[in-house]
Parts: C-alpha cells; structure tokens; sequence
C-alpha cells in the first residue's frame, strides 16, 4: 500500500480521481492500492524564536543575536488535526512506501520533508514530478516516480533558504524594531521590494518638469518633426523660417523588420498582464490560477519557464485548435499555429509555462466565474500569440532639411500583421482597454513610403507644439513585478533555479505583506510606499535594501541544490551576517530618533471634555488621557445594523451629534432603511447611540 502525500486537499482529489481511488475518509481517500492524502501547506513549520529560550520571548537588544543550534519545528495551531492523520497513516502497518506528491518544486520538497521528519517517519518514499493536473499527466507520473534520495540536495537548499530566511528576518526585524520602539518588519525579499518603491517615490517627488517645443512641416501626407527645442521664441522662429523656405529630403531609409511573437507566459508574466488588462493584483492572479489548475483547465501556476518541453508539440497543437473553437475573439480567424517556437526542453527546469489543457474541450467557459474566465483566456490567448506568425514591417525614416535644420518622419507600412491581429481581436473584447505601450509621438503609420531623396516641398506650412517632460510613473503591480524578476539578474548565476526578487509563487505575497504591514499603499493600480515605508529603508543598511543579497543567495543555493556546495558553510555564512548586523546598530543617531512616531489622526472635538478624538486602529478615542470617551469601530450597534462605523460617520456625530445614513439593516425584519444615527452619550463607561427615521419615530438602543 502506498501512502501519496499531496500539498492540497484539491490536489489529492484530483490525484485520486486520476487513479481510481473513491473511499473517501476523515482527511484522506483510500483504495486497496493507495491512500491519497494532503498537507495543508505549511503543516510543518520553523519554530517562533520565544521556542529557544524565556529571554526570546521579550524583545531586546541584549537577546541579538538569535541563532539556534538546534533548529526545532511547530505543527501550525490550526493544522494540527491534518498532522496527525497523515502520522497516524505513515504508521499504519499495511502502509510500505510514501509518495511525495507535493508541488515539484523546492518549497513542495521542503513541505514534505519536515511533515515526513516530524512525524518520525522512515518508511521508504519516492517522488511525483508533474506539471500538470490532468489525468493522463498524473498516471504518467506515477508510472515514471522517483527515487526519493534523488532530490535530497533540492531539500538541503530549501532547508537552508528558510533557516536563513529566519534567521535574516527574525533578527533583523526585532533589532531595528527594539531600536525605534515600533514593530518593523525585515525581510531579505520584503525590503529590496520597498526600497525599489521608494527609489521611484523620490524620483517623482524630485523631478522637475520642463517645457519643450517641436517644430512640425507638412511634407505631403506625412508630418516630419524637428528636434527638442527648449525656448519657445527659437521654436517661432524656425517656424516662420520654414515657412518662407525648402524643405528638401536628403536621405530615405527602409528597413524590413520582424516583430516576433511573445513567449507563453510564467507566473510573473501572466501576473504583469493580469494586473495590466484587467486590475487583478499578483495574488488575485495567482489565486485564480490556481483554481483553475485545480480545476485541471491550467497547467501548474508557480513556473518560471516560458517554454514547454520537446515531447509537448502534439497537446500543444491539440489545444490550440481547442482554443480556436472555444475563444469568442478567434471566430473566423484563420490560424495555424507553428508549435516548434514554443518547444525547447533545455529551458524548462521544474515545471513548463503556463497552457489551458486539454480538458478545455469538456469545459463551458460562460459557466466559470469571470474572474477566473479572464485568466484562463489570457493565458489561452497567449498561447496562440506565441505561435501565430511574426508581424513584419517596413519601418521608414526619412530625413528633411529646411532652414539649415534636419527634421524627421518616421513611420511604418505593415507587410503581415501576424499574431499582432489576434491581439487586436483579444483587446476588441476587453471591457477596458489598457493602457498603450511605448510614446508613438513622432511615428507616423504611412500608407506607402513614397518619399524619395532629392523630394522638395516649397514653403511648407508649420506648427509648434509644446510638451512637457514626464516623471517617472509610480509603480503598478505590474511594473513591480517585472522589476522584482529582473533585480540582482546580473550578478545571479544563469544556472540559479530562481532569479530576481522572490520566487513567481512568492512575489505576490511579499507585495501584500507589504500593503498589510503599512509599508505600501494602494491607490487604483498604482502602489506608492508610505512616510513608514520611506523611513524604514532610509534607516536600514545597503545589505538589506540591496537585491544584491538575494543573488548571492541563490547563486549558494543552486550549488547546493547541485551537490556541489556544503549547507554547513552557508550557514555559517548567514550567522556571521546576523552577528555583524547587531554589532553594527547598537544605538540610533539623533536624527532617527521619532521616525516611527505615529501621528494621530484628529477626526473632531471630545462632547465631553473638549479634547481632540482621534481615530486609532480599532476605535475613535480623546487624547486626554483622564477622560474616558471613545467610540469603538466595531460597536455592536453597527454591527447588527450592518454598517461600517467609518472616520465620515465619527465626525459627523462628534460635530452635529448626528450622522445620516442609508440602508441600514433591521434584524426585525430583515430591510434595509435609511436614517439617522444619533449620539446619545450620557457620560458613562459606554458611548451609547439611537436610531431616527424620517418619520419621526425613533428607535433606541444601547451599545
């Protein structure tokens, strides 16, 4: 009997309903072949610091370093149910080999391992590789299942990557949180991330617009624009010269370009375009591939290749055609797709990129949520991008010279719009069209590049334009994303399993850490970083806010995972780090005394003192520390009315005595209504509140 150890409980139904295996348990399936069960993710995890000693459990200076000699581990509080099915069935006696069915990759190794370990374990186990959900995938896998020893290095990275990772992030964080008297947390993905988020911030902050003019002729059916000119009164003067002289073409260049098609997407790409088309943020994009993948419509999310490997051509074509049937935009599309660009297996190290699969042909799209209808057509869409045929162009540039000044018409004549028309048929479908890539303001599309050297245009009329120079843009996730892929790149080994900031499984999770944390900020798509998040990366050290350490990890890391370096000298690479950031900050400089001081946020006047209210994170309270007022934001009174007591509704009660609002809930009658809410404090222990409707009546109630 074979125990298979998935990471999900909707990967193990899906893993047994590809081999048959329907009796269902408490926390398991079985047949009389196997038993399919499931962690939940991290079941198994590095212990809290507080584990290693009672003088942990306070943070202070005196403490740093922290750096466990015996590294102890924590069945997660929740989980501990799921734990102890999955050692109750590695001890049962009919069991005789374990499968590690987890995630292919170095955290599914990680997540198996300490559950395997922890539960004391030491049956034989062997290895499930797939890189998709569907059934032929999973039965293949299990025909071709490898020895468990074969990934041991993989194991002694990823153990290593999370012991650094806690070693790295506890320190750093309780010893830059002791110093400024306020949580602050550190992290070797979580800070380089902020940091290149402030880096912007400043450059918009500091950018200084300046004004230039452009001087335009009419040159026939085109337009040729002169250079940047800073003062406006030149820019009048070259256009009147213009107007009173020749413009002669002195030169036509004509070249034939190639635009080939996009590659499949990775995690991070198919993230980069979800948040760009459709809004959705990293994790939302991760979220919904995932059920798809669980849905066995997509291949396995967390990738970071944008290949499929040789042996993929035949599905790859079959899905295609799927896609061509199944995608409303493709509708009397003629398209036959050239598969081979996509194919190259030395490219493709864990898992290959994103696809729909084959179970597209039994699905009905219009009955999926559209949320994940989106993604699984934009990563469909893709696919068909990528193999469709290459946009071809001749691009033209021809020169003018008029009143001793050259001036330039740029323009294109497309010879074969390729996979550009499917992407113009997608984008026709799209609620809201994205933003435009790329500045177009001096291209021209020509019709026919019909300007020859030696061409004149006798007193051609002129205009001036002015512009102005653009700051840089804040970041969208997007833009994020592609910044967290590409940092540190150049000093990463190109072998390394993973490059940039973070994993593809991970960046979507460091970002919202970040917005939860107060680091960071929404506003629409765009993520600026707060005074916080600012401060905190002005008072941390280069070590830190540099991507640079991360590449120097996963250069260590891939060595290891190779069998090449030894996890022991890594190590104690990261401890001596840990010792000499504590060495290093043993007091604050004057000026960073107060970064982190809180300023309060006064919403309106106290009715009982006079003092100032001021908005905490749970309630609305007087400053003065003698006075017992406060208003609680998740007041029973507004919660069985189901409405949100927001800064709006304080204030209008501190200032009036009254706040109007609309459809408040009756739990008498289930409606909704709207009315009056009114302060009614008589001074005690509780602020307590009334209903008035419009009519007249009123309602009490106490909080």
């Amino acid at each position: 009997m074979k125990l298979v150890i998935c990471e999900k409980p909707s990967v193990g139904a899906a893993v047994a309903a590809a081999l048959g295996v329907t009796g269902k348990k408490d926390g398991y399936i079985e047949n009389d072949k196997y038993i399919i069960s499931w962690c939940i993710g991290h079941l198994v995890q590095l212990s809290e610091a507080a584990a290693y000693g009672e003088q942990y459990k306070k943070w202070s200076y005196d403490s740093l370093p922290i750096l466990p000699q015996e590294w102890q581990y924590t069945v997660a509080a929740d989980k501990g149910k799921q734990f102890k099915i999955l050692k109750d069935l590695m001890r049962r006696a009919d069991v005789s080999e374990v499968v590690n069915a987890c995630d292919a990759g170095r955290e599914g190794e990680l997540i198996f391992r300490l559950v395997y370990h922890a539960a004391g374990c030491d049956k034989p186990f062997s290895r499930l590789w797939i890189s998709s959900m569907e059934k032929s995938a999973i039965k293949k896998g299990f025909a071709e299942l490898k020895p468990g020893e074969a990934y041991d290095a993989l194991y002694a990275s990823a153990l290593c990557r999370a012991k650094a990772d806690w070693i790295i992030g506890i320190n750093a964080t309780r010893l830059f949180s002791v110093l400024h008297g306020k949580t602050l947390n550190v992290g070797r993905v979580q800070t380089p991330t902020l940091k290149m988020l402030a880096d912007r911030d400043a450059a918009i902050t500091s950018f200084k617009k300046e004004t230039y003019h452009i001087v335009r002729l009419d040159v026939g059916d085109a337009e040729a624009a002169s250079a940047r000119i800073s003062d406006a009164a030149d820019a009048e003067a070259l256009k009147t010269a213009c107007e009173a002289s020749q413009a002669i073409c002195i030169s036509v260049r004509r070249e034939r370009k190639t635009e080939q098609p996009p590659r499949l997407f990775d995690l991070t790409g198919l993230q980069r375009e979800g948040n760009r088309i459709y809004g959705y943020t990293a994790k939302q994009t991760l979220d919904l591939a995932q059920a798809l993948y669980e849905k066995r419509l997509l291949t396995y999310p967390r990738t970071d290749s944008n290949y499929l490997t040789d042996d993929m051509g035949d599905t790859a074509v079959h899905i295609a055609a799927l896609l061509v049937g199944k995608l409303p935009f493709m509708k009397g599309a003629a398209f036959t797709p050239d598969i081979a660009r996509t194919l190259d297996s030395k490219k493709v190290s864990d898992h290959h990129a994103i696809i729909p699969t084959m179970e597209l042909a039994k699905a009905d799209l219009a009955a999926l949520p559209e949320s994940e209808r989106n993604i699984l057509t934009l990563a469909g869409a893709r696919l068909l991008f990528a193999t469709a045929e290459p946009h071809i162009f001749d691009a033209v540039t021809a020169v003018f010279s008029c009143a001793d000044t050259e001036f330039t018409a740029k323009g294109k004549t497309v010879l074969c719009d390729g996979w550009k028309e499917l992407e113009r048929r997608y984008r026709a479908t799209l609620k809201e069209k994205p933003n435009a890539e790329g500045d177009e303001e001096n291209e021209l599309i020509l019709d026919a590049p019909t300007f020859a050297e030696g061409q004149s245009f006798d007193s051609p009329a002129a205009r001036v334009t002015a512009h102005d120079t653009q700051p840089p843009k804040p970041h969208t996730e997007a833009s994020l994303l592609s910044a967290m892929e590409r940092a540190g790149s150049a000093d990463t080994d190109p072998d390394a399993e993973r490059k940039g900031l973070g994993t593809p499984a991970t960046r979507a999770a460091v970002i919202e850490k970040l917005v939860k944390s107060g680091f960071v900020q929404r506003k629409g798509k765009q993520l600026i970083p707060t005074q916080k998040g600012n401060n905190l990366v002005c008072v941390l050290p280069d070590t830190l806010t540099s991507p640079q350490l991360t590449a120097e990890w996963e250069n260590a890391l891939t060595q290891i995972a190779r069998g090449a370096a030894e996890p022991g000298d890594f190590m104690r690479d990261i401890e001596e780090m840990a010792r000499e950031l504590v060495k290093a900050y043993p007091f604050l400089s004057e000026n960073q005394k107060g970064l982190f001081k809180e300023e309060q946020t006064v919403i309106g006047k106290c009715p009982r003192c006079g003092g100032n209210v001021c908005e905490g994170r749970k309630n609305y309270y007087c400053e003065k520390k003698d006075c017992a007022f406060v208003m609680w934001k998740n007041d029973r009174f507004f919660e069985e009315r189901k409405t949100a007591f927001t800064p709006k509704i304080a204030a209008a009660l501190l200032a009036g005595g009254r706040a109007k609002v609309k459809r408040l809930y009756s739990p008498k009658t289930g409606k909704t209504y709207d009315g009056s809410i009114v302060l009614a404090d008589t001074g005690g222990k509780y602020v307590n509140y009334r209903i008035e409707l419009a009519r007249g009546k009123e309602l009490t109630q106490q909080a």
